[in-house]
């Protein structure tokens, strides 16, 4: 059996042993493939994990930045309950109809916000309005736009907020310090951000599984000072 091969069975025993099923998000992943959008969301298994992180530590506001077709944001709405709030950023006002689609059905659109344009705006514009913090910020959109949104993060932030950026491994590619590849310059560059920053504790894991070899990095909010 091939390494992706073996990594998908594996993701495939945990799935059905540890994950009940889930019609609603079973017909989010449906209806994102029938909009013809791409298979960019977090596996199952992984979106359990976000969930789990975002109850662990008690969250009732969420940021993310890239809803696709919302498949995470279910989660995020799920853990943080009726009062919670979570806010999401989507350039396509295409996807964000999707996503608000799934929501519905999923029944936690009341509790979930999109925010349609630049991601980069949208956070501008969260700051300007002096928006309560986040609890959990997850980033999951375009990657040399990374460093920038970890700068906002910080400053929609509170000392115990989680900050968790997706994707940063990209098949071992982010290990390639002379790469040219845009997604892996921003990757690094959040990552060297990280480590300079004294206001955050961080690390990173790699994943294997159904969606290849990549991987988080996880920082958690020391101070604001």
């Amino acid at each position: 059996m091939s390494t992706d091969r073996r990594w998908s069975a594996v993701d495939a025993y945990f799935s059905g042993a540890l994950l009940a099923p889930d019609a609603a998000l079973e017909a989010a992943l449906a209806n994102n493939s029938a909009a013809g959008m791409p298979a960019h969301d977090v596996s199952p298994l992984q979106g359990q994990f976000l969930a789990l992180l975002t109850r662990a530590v008690g969250a009732r506001r969420v940021l993310e930045i890239g809803t696709l077709g919302g498949y995470s944001t279910i989660g995020f709405a799920r853990s943080v309950g009726p009062e919670g709030r979570v806010i999401t950023l989507e350039i396509d006002p295409h996807r964000a109809a999707v996503a608000r689609s799934n929501l519905r059905r999923a029944g936690v659109a009341d509790r979930v916000e999109i925010l349609i344009g630049a991601a980069a705006q949208s956070l501008a514009a969260l700051a300007k309005q002096a928006t309560e913090p986040f609890d959990v910020i997850f980033i999951d959109a375009d990657k040399p736009g990374n460093p920038a949104y970890l700068e906002w993060a910080l400053r929609l932030s509170r000392p115990g907020t989680l900050i968790i950026a997706d994707n940063v491994v990209r098949d071992g590619a982010v290990a390639d310090a002379g790469s040219k590849d845009p997604n892996v310059v921003g990757i690094r560059s959040f990552i060297e951000l990280l480590a300079r920053e004294p206001r955050v504790q961080a690390t990173a894991l790699q994943t294997v599984g159904v969606k290849g070899y990549d991987g988080f990095a996880i920082a958690l909010v020391r101070s604001i000072a």
